[in-house]
C-alpha cells in the first residue's frame, strides 16, 4: 500500500505512529509529495515536482476547502476561516486580545433554518444571546473595510458594524482540481456508487469529496462531518480486501455550543411532521422530523440515552411512531412505536 499526502497533519488521526509499524502494516508512507494530476486510465499519479507513481487501486479523499469571500477588503488582515486545527487555533489566540468579533450575520431570517425547526432556532438564539453574542439576520456581507487590517463590516443595507476580526463561515466546496481531465467524473465531488465507486475502476473516494448514492434515503448526498469521513474511509478498507455490501450509514452530526452538546441524525427534507420531545426552555429537548409516520431525522440535547440509541436505529429500519406518545415525554419512548 502506498499513501502520498501533502501535509503530515493529514496522516496523525488515521496511521500508526512508527515507521517500523507502518512496515508491519504493509504501507509506505510518502509525505511531501503534492499530486497534480491524476491519469485514471493509466492508473498513475502525476506528481507535482515531476514523476510518477502506479496505484493498482485509489481511494480518494482530498477532503473540501473553505469557500473564500469575493467583496472588497476580503484580503484585509484578521479575516479568518475555520476548516483546520490549525485554523481553529489561530482564531483562539488571536481572540484572547480583542473584543469585537463578527461571525453571526444571516441571510435567513433565522438561524440553522435549514436543520432546526422554528423552536429550536429561537432557544439557541435566546442561548446564545443572554452570553453576549447578537445575530444579524436577513442580512448580506457586501465589504470589509479597515487600513490594512479589518475594523468594520458593511452589510447591503449601508449599515456598517464595528470589528477588530471577522470569522468567515459561507461553506466548503470539494477539493476535485487534481482531478480535472482524470477521466473520474466529477459533479459536487466526485460521483460514486453505493459501493463508493467511481466509473474508474478501482477508484473509490470518500469523505467530503464524495458524492455518493445514499441507500437508505433514495438520494444523492455529499457530508461535511467528521464521522461520515471516518465510517467512509472505513468502508473503503474493506472494499479494497475484497468486501462488497452497499454502504449503508446514517448521517450523523453532532456539536457543541458554550456549555451544550447536541447531536443530530438522518435528514429533514421532505418531513411532513415535527414532534418536539421535552422542555424547549430549558437544555433538555429531543426533536423528531416524520414522514408518511416514519422518522426521517432527530435531533438530541441532554436526553435519556434510549432517545439517542433509538434515532439512528428507528431511521435505518424505517420505523413508523405514534406522532402523540413520541411527543409525550413523561412516558418512555419506546411506546411510541407503533
Amino acid at each position: 500500500m502506498c499513501i502520498a499526502f501533502e501535509r503530515v497533519s493529514d496522516l496523525k488521526a488515521i496511521l500508526p505512529r512508527s515507521r517500523i509499524a507502518n512496515s508491519e502494516h504493509g504501507i509506505e508512507l510518502k509525505l511531501g509529495r503534492e499530486i497534480s494530476s491524476v491519469d485514471a486510465k493509466r492508473k498513475r499519479l502525476i506528481l507535482k515536482s515531476g514523476g510518477e507513481s502506479g496505484f493498482d487501486q485509489l481511494i480518494v479523499a482530498t477532503g473540501a476547502r473553505p469557500r473564500t469571500l469575493d467583496i472588497p477588503g476580503a484580503k484585509l488582515r484578521n479575516v479568518h476561516y475555520l476548516l483546520s486545527l490549525d485554523d481553529s487555533k489561530a482564531i483562539r489566540l488571536f481572540a484572547e486580545g480583542i473584543k469585537r468579533v463578527v461571525a453571526m450575520v444571516l441571510s435567513e431570517d433565522r438561524i440553522w433554518k435549514r436543520f432546526f425547526s422554528p423552536q429550536m432556532s429561537s432557544f439557541f438564539e435566546s442561548y446564545y444571546s443572554a452570553r453576549g453574542v447578537q445575530f444579524v439576520k436577513s442580512a448580506t456581507v457586501t465589504e470589509l473595510r479597515g487600513d490594512m487590517a479589518v475594523n468594520s463590516v458593511v452589510l447591503a443595507s449601508g449599515k456598517a458594524i464595528a470589528c477588530e476580526m471577522v470569522v468567515v463561515g459561507v461553506g466548503v466546496f470539494p477539493a476535485t482540481d487534481m482531478l480535472a481531465d482524470s477521466g473520474i467524473e466529477l459533479a459536487d465531488g466526485v460521483l460514486v456508487n453505493e459501493y463508493l465507486e467511481t466509473n474508474q475502476t478501482g477508484i473509490y473516494a470518500a469523505g467530503d469529496v464524495a458524492n455518493y448514492q445514499d441507500v437508505l434515503f433514495g438520494k444523492r448526498r455529499r457530508v461535511e462531518h467528521w464521522d461520515n469521513a471516518v465510517s467512509q474511509g472505513q468502508y473503503c478498507a474493506h472494499a479494497l480486501m475484497g468486501e462488497r455490501t452497499p454502504f449503508k450509514h446514517v448521517p450523523y452530526f453532532f456539536s457543541d455550543v458554550f456549555d451544550l452538546s447536541y447531536e443530530y441524525w438522518g435528514g429533514s427534507s421532505g418531513a411532513e411532521q415535527i414532534i418536539h420531545r421535552g422542555d424547549l426552555s430549558g437544555k433538555s429537548f429531543s426533536v423528531w422530523w416524520l414522514r408518511e409516520k416514519r422518522v426521517v431525522a432527530a435531533f438530541t440535547m441532554n436526553r435519556p440515552d434510549e432517545e439517542r440509541d433509538a434515532a439512528p436505529k428507528w431511521i435505518e429500519g424505517r420505523q413508523q411512531v405514534s406522532a402523540a406518545k413520541l411527543e409525550n415525554a413523561s412516558q418512555s419512548i419506546s411506546t411510541a412505536v407503533e
